[in-house]
């Protein structure tokens, strides 16, 4: 896999991934950004709980649970020193369907941070990542 960040301006960069898509990239102003884009910190927790939530999808569609929505709400404690890594990342499902059962949504989501999501076993080698979930039933 190859990807490519070019500079635009200021602490501007534009991210080009290798199947064609772009993402603009932009640090606040206090660090000589215009606030045009996303933190490069900020996009790794949404690769991250990208990468989960289709796993988590795959799994209950592929049970053919009858799946309306599905949310990742992800919540990240970072470092107080230089370098500010996260220290903890907690990723809150809300996953939206018909007559889902509670074990069938907790296994979709341990599959994913155990076996399959290779963004979440990547980091959890450096921090802590917890998950929950709510299930809301459209009967």
């Amino acid at each position: 896999m190859q990807v490519r960040v070019k500079w635009v301006d200021g602490m501007m960069f534009l991210g080009e991934s290798e199947s064609g898509h772009a993402v603009v990239m932009d640090g606040p102003p206090e660090l000589g950004g215009n606030n045009m884009g996303v933190r490069p910190m900020e996009m790794l927790l949404l690769g991250m709980g990208g990468c989960t939530s289709i796993d988590v999808m795959q799994i209950l569609q592929k049970g053919r649970n009858n799946v309306t929505d599905c949310v990742a709400e992800i919540s990240a404690e970072r470092a107080d020193t230089i370098p500010k890594v996260f220290t903890k990342i907690h990723v809150h499902f809300v996953v939206t369907g018909k007559e889902l059962k509670e074990a069938t949504v907790e296994r979709a989501i341990k599959l994913s941070a155990e076996k399959y999501c290779s963004a979440s076993l990547m980091l959890q080698k450096a921090v802590e990542i917890t998950h929950d979930f709510e299930i809301v039933d459209t009967e």
